[in-house]
């Protein structure tokens, strides 16, 4: 059965592109033998041949797939993620991230906290904060928008240009102000006409969403930040063990200390 345009604010070629990007990135087809044809494809996503075609075409504008004239099309699977966070030691983690990848600094200004960033922060809304945005790159290939947002006397203590050199964390703590623990949900989100060419990625490919709190030892929140991961390049990965009755993430020397209940 056909689908209809109406189901997705998508375009119909996108989302089967979407939909092959994933199965190539999951090693779906080996690199070594020839994926299906566009007759089969169209048949098992019910959409027409040419749909199919401008969907390959985008695969291999992208590098994701290679087309040999008499011998079919071939998947080019990506490299796995260039980076990785384990969750068991998350401070120590985007400490040393900070170190080991490069950052442009996008934005630093002091703005009034809308509602959703004032509850973040725990401060009330209209609190003068400090609100930053960062692009973060890992060999020259960008992998993280990051919007975060810091309480107004906290980030009086640094300059934009200290930004782009120094991680915030970092720079929280030369401040005076000592990252305890962090608590974060993640989800995920479609990127924007303003994310996307950033992260060198197509309107509307999925990312990897994070919202973050980061709390001092007093429990008052010192940080607030949003951020968009590339799949393709950043991965978590989180270790349970088996403890009263549930699965949970246990307390690690860091004093980091996430649930994972589910």
């Amino acid at each position: 059965m056909r689908h209809s345009a109406a189901e997705s604010p998508l375009p119909l070629y996108h989302r089967v592109y979407l939909l092959l990007r994933q199965r190539i990135a999951e090693g779906g087809w080996p690199s070594e033998v020839p994926m299906p044809g566009e007759h089969e494809l169209a048949e098992a996503h019910g959409v027409s041949r040419i749909t199919v075609r401008r969907a390959l075409q985008r695969l291999e504008q992208e590098g994701l797939v290679r087309r040999r004239r008499g011998a079919g099309t071939f998947a080019n699977p990506p490299q796995r993620p260039a980076r990785r966070d384990d969750l068991r030691g998350l401070i120590e983690n985007l400490l040393a991230m900070g170190r080991q990848t490069d950052v442009a600094l996008l934005d630093f200004a002091y703005v009034s906290a809308a509602a959703e960033v004032a509850a973040a922060l725990e401060v009330p809304p209209g609190t003068l904060v400090q609100k930053s945005v960062r692009l973060r790159s890992a060999e020259g290939a960008p992998f993280s928008h990051l919007t975060a947002w810091v309480p107004e006397p906290i980030g009086r203590f640094y300059q934009a240009r200290d930004m782009a050199k120094i991680p915030l964390l970092l720079l929280l703590e030369q401040a005076g102000v000592r990252a305890a623990r962090a608590e974060q949900v993640i989800s995920a989100k479609l990127a924007d006409g303003t994310v996307a060419p950033l992260l060198r990625v197509a309107p509307g490919s999925a990312l990897l969403w994070v919202r973050r709190q980061v709390r001092d030892e007093a429990g008052r929140v010192i940080e607030a930040l949003e951020a968009l991961y590339r799949p393709d390049l950043y991965e978590y990965q989180i270790a349970m063990t088996r403890g009263s009755g549930m699965w949970d993430l246990r307390r690690d020397p860091s004093g980091v200390v996430m649930d994972a209940a589910g």
